[in-house]
């Protein structure tokens, strides 16, 4: 049986390990602290050895033992924020900013902005307050951000990304990272020579997201382009772009070589996707989430958003509860239920309420797993 190619147990981003080399992607208004640890508690994955067909299926000439030893998820990235404000806000609120948790660990902070001396200024406070990475965000598309010369809008001027790379890396002796797209669009492809410059700058690895910034979220990922940028430097190279299962990372990792996998817009949909991964690398299968896997992973986040007085917990509530009740037989009325709630509290009930009834009147897997349970 041919080999097959798997994500790499780990990937050495400058003194910092990650392991396994899987990474969370930076989301706007989604990894926060509470998503963070919530997706590295969904991570866990207690590897035993696979059988050795398994292995040598798996292996692609690398050891069968593979390490997840802290989670299926290797590396978590707060959401990308503005090195000018950082700059200028007080300390006090930098930490609501910044706050994280040892558990976290590692841990990479991103930032996104144009002006090489806030960026650079911005850099050493992410260092002072104990981030593992910090990150240049070089990719976000939205408007407000890119009519800001931000994002995805500095890839039309190379010439000051040389020079934030520059300063920011004299700045901090962290590992320092960037995360980029093509270019701006078909015309104007410019990643390749924008990772040549990362390694001659000192940077530490970079990652791309196969889309330019034309494109936004639509059409297909280019996995090629993350191909050739790993022809192109030795420093390490992460991708990422339409990773939906575990079956994708391992197809990125054949096509390209790619060091690791970074996944975005799969994980609030899918959060046991990076155990997924840690599965599928170990013995080549995976397990699926139950019914009763969703009502715990519902009742746990939003119960930490309450334990942790998150700002406005119930709107983070009815922003996730779409992501978390697809796949839920009669989802749309759990949703139409947390939509019309009024506090955080009475959505918790209303998920209590909802799993309680399918188990009361033996619907799907919920009463197959209690029953297991009581066994």
């Amino acid at each position: 049986m041919p080999k097959r190619a798997r994500v790499p147990a780990s990937v050495q981003i400058g003194r910092v390990r990650i392991a396994p080399a899987t990474v969370l992607a930076p989301m706007a208004g989604v990894t926060d602290t509470v998503f963070r640890r919530f997706i590295r508690n969904a991570s866990l994955f207690s590897h035993t050895e696979a059988p050795q067909s398994a292995a040598a299926d798996f292996s692609d000439g690398i050891e069968a033992s593979v390490t997840n030893q802290q989670s299926g998820c290797g590396l978590i990235m707060t959401e990308f924020t503005s090195a000018d404000g950082l700059s200028r806000m007080r300390e006090s609120k930098r930490k609501r900013y910044l706050t994280y948790y040892e558990d976290e660990h590692p841990i990479a902070a991103q930032l996104f902005g144009s002006d090489p001396e806030t960026l650079s200024e911005a850099a050493r406070i992410v260092e002072d307050a104990g981030f593992d990475i910090v990150d240049l965000n070089l990719g976000c598309p939205a408007k407000r951000v890119v009519s800001c010369n931000g994002g995805s809008g500095l890839l039309r001027d190379l010439p000051l990304i040389a020079r934030i790379f520059e300063r920011v890396r004299a700045a901090v002796k962290i590992p320092f990272t960037v995360k980029f797209r093509m270019g701006w669009n078909d015309d104007s492809i410019v990643c390749v020579e924008l990772a040549r410059l990362a390694e001659s700058s000192g940077l530490n690895a970079v990652a791309l997201h196969a889309r330019t910034r034309e494109q936004g979220y639509s059409g297909q990922a280019r996995w090629e382009w993350i191909g050739a940028i790993k022809q192109a430097v030795a420093i390490p190279v992460i991708g990422n772009g339409d990773i939906r299962t575990p079956e994708d990372a391992c197809a990125l990792v054949a096509e390209t070589h790619c060091d690791a996998v970074m996944i975005g817009r799969a994980a609030p949909a899918n959060p046991w996707i990076f155990r997924q991964i840690a599965e599928y690398t170990s013995s080549g299968t995976y397990t699926q989430p139950t019914e009763l896997d969703r009502y715990n992973l519902i009742r746990t986040y939003f119960s930490m958003l309450l334990d942790q007085e998150f700002p406005d917990a119930t709107g983070k509530m009815k922003q996730f509860a779409s992501w978390f009740t697809h796949g839920v037989p009669g989802g749309a009325g759990l949703r139409k239920a947390i939509y019309e709630a009024k506090t955080g509290p009475a959505i918790i009930e209303a998920v209590e309420r909802f799993f309680a009834s399918r188990l009361a009147t033996g619907s799907g897997e919920m009463a197959e797993s209690a029953l297991a349970l009581s066994s």
